[in-house]
């Protein structure tokens, strides 16, 4: 058996479309890149078994007529893998559908707000030079102001494990 262009033609055309269309902000055009990702590595795990063969059972046939299990056992997987991760993006659309009316990602707003700020190491901040919606969640100014009296105690009150004899 010769080798042909095709499938690897095949396998590479489906691996581009599906990551062209996990670029998308529509949920249903993720769902179907990642179908097409899971097609194009199922055809990728099969061809690279090699030529088909016999049954990979001993007794049945010889070692040099059977074929390789492994990639067999490998798309079988990624099946199984795929189905799962199917399932769980078709709950997230439709519940997006359900919420919201529409099954499109937003921009959120807090990642343009994050990627408009300069690029600072960490440790070269000083939490009170920021933007106190940049500060950390800990910080003296985020926390409520709490006298001793209403401090928060560790201290529970359980009831009593004795029992009493009678």
């Amino acid at each position: 058996m010769t080798p042909t262009v095709v499938l690897p033609v095949v396998i590479g055309g489906l691996y581009a479309a599906g990551v062209y269309l996990l670029m998308d902000r529509s949920l249903t055009r993720v769902l179907l890149g990642f179908l097409l990702l899971g097609n194009a590595t199922n055809l990728l795990l099969l061809s690279s078994g090699g030529p088909a063969g016999l049954a990979p059972i001993l007794g049945v046939a010889e070692p040099e007529e059977m074929s390789d299990p492994l990639p067999q056992a490998f798309a079988l997987t990624a099946v199984v893998i795929t189905f799962g991760i199917t399932a769980f993006l078709l709950a997230v659309i439709y519940r997006s559908w359900r919420l919201v009316r529409q099954e499109v990602v937003g921009v959120d707003e807090e990642d343009r707000r994050v990627a408009a700020r300069e690029a600072m190491d960490a440790d070269d901040l000083d939490p009170d030079d920021l933007d106190p919606a940049d500060r950390p969640a800990a910080h003296a100014d985020s926390l409520p102001a709490s006298s001793p009296a209403t401090a928060a105690s560790d201290d529970v009150d359980l009831p009593s494990t004795t029992r009493s004899r009678s």
